[in-house]
């Protein structure tokens, strides 16, 4: 499904939240939406991977590695994972690595930036907490739309035929 996230803002303004321009199209799709899925992490992806390595159902999965540009919390094994256990895309509030691959992997992925560093895998984060990056709460359970445009959350599933 092609999200138009201008046409969603137009519509529905009043009812979702914009978040700041800081991030970058890595992935295969254009454009992806879903429910959100949080996870809370710096510099660790351990439980990035365990998420990723469960049933997406069609999620999203918003990443809050702090910003960090100093490790990626996503690869190209991550990404697929994403693509075969049926995530629509991940929100990473830091970097990932393989960012060639992953622009041939059909999941959408939004990051700052690129670095080839991997993390470290201490086993600490917290998953399905509200996170706080971009001027914009990513609430679990609420709905993301991103495109080229940019990255809308809404409480309210925006798609849905009333």
């Amino acid at each position: 499904m092609q999200i138009h996230t201008a046409d969603l803002c137009d519509a529905h303004e009043s009812n979702l939240y914009v978040a700041e321009p800081l991030f970058k199209d890595f992935g295969g799709l254009d454009s992806f939406c879903g429910k959100i899925t949080t996870v809370k992490c710096f510099e660790d992806n351990s439980l990035v991977r365990d998420t990723l390595s469960s049933p997406g159902s069609g999620h999203v999965l918003v990443i809050d590695g702090g910003g960090s540009t100093r490790r990626a919390l996503i690869g190209d094994i991550l990404a697929r994972k994403g693509m075969d256990n049926n995530w629509s895309g991940i929100v990473v509030h830091g970097c990932i690595r393989d960012s060639r691959v992953i622009a041939t992997i059909k999941i959408g992925c939004k990051a700052i930036g690129t670095v080839p560093l991997k993390t470290q895998k201490k086993g600490v984060g917290e998953k399905d907490v509200p996170v706080q990056f971009a001027n914009v709460t990513f609430v679990p359970g609420h709905y993301l739309y991103a495109d080229k445009d940019g990255i809308i959350v809404s409480e309210k599933n925006l798609l849905a035929k009333t």
